[in-house]
């Protein structure tokens, strides 16, 4: 029962918020276009996924998402395996068997309750450091894919410096008008270029029907063990900790209003979509904090705003599918680009919120007690900036979550060691002291006189 009604409740929330700011919603679905479509692209060209499937699959995740968790929880690809796969060619069985086998170790961690056990052991100056690092690798990623494929006029004349400089101003333009559906109008914009493009090449196609035709694969032995060794281990740490750890967090602090979903929930939802889609050929995804902030940046407040992107996927996906290859192929980077880093700048900014009430670790789950505890020291607030900025350093300097995070642990652990060690020694000294047969003042009365 008391399921179903919170099921009503964020029902209830979803409609309410959609009625009141429709285009706001639907504009902040397509925030996270910026690194679904080029990763999806890419998959798709080198024969490790299926487009139409993918599509099929992330709409129906989206819809349940939005319905379960009433937040725009994203449905992103799991990068590291995306990146492996692009750069080492791996088979689609590769693929499906990385994706495969992270979900199952997720799956093993919810049911154990080590997700919960991660959440309460991380400090949060680590967890922030693990946002604000994602954050910034977004931003980088996207300057240098801008710097490397674009110029002042080329590729082409809807794709270049000039557009990317026009949709940069007018981003700014509406930071003084928040509900203007800025992503819903740059991907519009993107679309009417695409199908120019392709329309005046012979060598592209606009998409026409094409009716799905579902299939199962299975990875065959040798598949499994290079898509776990070379794809799958490198995920699980980046999985657990943005795409589970931290994007609980991140909800939280923009959307405190609505019930923060648990960790072991995010993870049974992330185990579920890979057991179940991977083995059709669907793309292994999982649910990230960079596609949080950068839905929440474009206006999505609700869980209604990736229903919507989940029946456009759904839809687009039947109708077309693999016929949608070259139109998004011609999708302009210059406006892509400016998505991702409008994401990241909202990630990374997160960590302003480090020394405030809202950090979790000084109100512990949104609560405000009477009278509120005391506010930290100068010391205190130097050492937790620190290790927030070591995590998302070393998280940028070596592109790879687990070694940002062991980093700022250990950045954490040597502030805690002095403390640990001074108290120690202090309740060695008061029990010996207590142990004592005799105290000082015992010893002087019986001194001979």
């Amino acid at each position: 029962m008391g399921r179903q009604t919170s099921l009503r409740q964020l029902a209830a929330h979803n409609l309410s918020t959609l009625r009141r700011q429709p285009f706001t919603e639907i504009s902040g679905s397509l925030g996270d276009l910026g690194t679904f479509l080029p990763i999806v692209i890419a998959l798709t060209e080198g024969h490790q996924i299926s487009l139409t499937t993918t599509l099929i699959f992330t709409g129906i995740y989206n819809i349940l998402t939005g319905f379960f968790f009433g937040i725009p929880l994203p449905v992103q690809p799991m990068k590291a395996i995306a990146a492996v796969a692009i750069l080492n060619d791996l088979t689609a069985g590769q693929t499906a068997a990385a994706g495969i086998f992270v979900s199952s170790c997720i799956l093993l961690f919810s049911i154990t309750g080590l997700l919960s056990w991660f959440t309460r052991v991380i400090p949060t100056p680590v967890v922030k450091g693990i946002q604000v690092g994602a954050g910034l690798s977004l931003i980088i990623s996207a300057g240098t894919k801008a710097l490397a494929s674009l110029s002042w006029t080329g590729p082409s004349w809807a794709d270049n410096y000039i557009w990317m400089i026009l949709a940069f101003l007018v981003l700014f333009a509406i930071s003084l008008r928040p509900r203007t559906p800025y992503a819903l109008m740059l991907f519009v914009l993107g679309i009417i270029f695409a199908i120019i493009r392709v329309s005046g090449d012979s060598h592209h196609h606009l998409p026409g029907f094409r009716l799905w035709h579902p299939y199962v694969q299975s990875p065959t032995a040798p598949e499994w063990k290079t898509g776990i060794l070379d794809a799958g281990i490198g995920q699980l740490p980046l999985t657990t900790l943005n795409s589970i750890i931290a994007v609980t967090h991140l909800a939280a602090d923009l959307l405190p209003e609505i019930q923060t979903p648990s960790v072991t929930s995010v993870g049974l939802s992330v185990a579920a979509m890979n057991l179940f889609g991977c083995w059709f050929g669907a793309m292994p995804v999982c649910h990230g904090s960079g596609g949080l902030a950068a839905q929440y940046r474009f206006g999505a407040r609700s869980g209604a705003s990736i229903v919507f992107l989940g029946l456009l996927k759904l839809i687009v996906g039947v109708l077309f599918g693999e016929s949608l290859t070259d139109l998004l192929r011609k999708f302009p980077l210059a406006l892509l680009s400016v998505m991702i880093i409008a994401a990241g700048l909202e990630l990374a900014s997160v960590g302003e919120s480090l020394n405030t009430p809202r950090a979790r670790d000084i109100y512990k789950e949104g609560t405000q007690p009477t009278p509120p505890p005391p506010g930290l020291t100068d010391e205190e607030r130097k050492k937790r900036w620190t290790v927030m900025l070591v995590t998302a350093g070393l998280l940028i300097a070596f592109k790879n979550d687990a070694i940002g995070f062991i980093a700022g642990m250990c950045c954490h652990w040597s502030y805690q060691l002095p403390s640990h060690i001074a108290s120690r020694r202090e309740r060695t000294r008061t029990a010996s002291s207590e142990n004592s047969p005799d105290t000082p003042d015992e010893n002087q009365a019986l001194l001979p006189r």
